[in-house]
């Protein structure tokens, strides 16, 4: 691994991970990446830090309960 290779930022899992439906995140800048673990190759999506923040607010809220999304 080259030096610019390993000051790059690592993906990292949730340590409440283990059904093996599991996200990874990666902070670059002012991005925040987010991949299945299961495909760490393929696509992943980018939000901008405050868009990322604003996810996580409302997923530890319980906001985005499926059980409480309408039918």
């Amino acid at each position: 691994m080259s030096d610019a290779q390993s000051d790059l930022p690592s993906w990292r899992k949730s340590t409440a991970s283990g059904s093996g439906n599991c996200v990874e995140v990666k902070k670059t800048g002012e991005s925040v990446h987010v991949r299945d673990s299961k495909d760490p190759a393929g696509l992943h999506l980018t939000f901008t830090r405050p868009a990322w923040e604003a996810f996580l607010t409302r997923a530890r809220s319980g906001e985005l309960d499926p059980s409480l999304l309408p039918e």
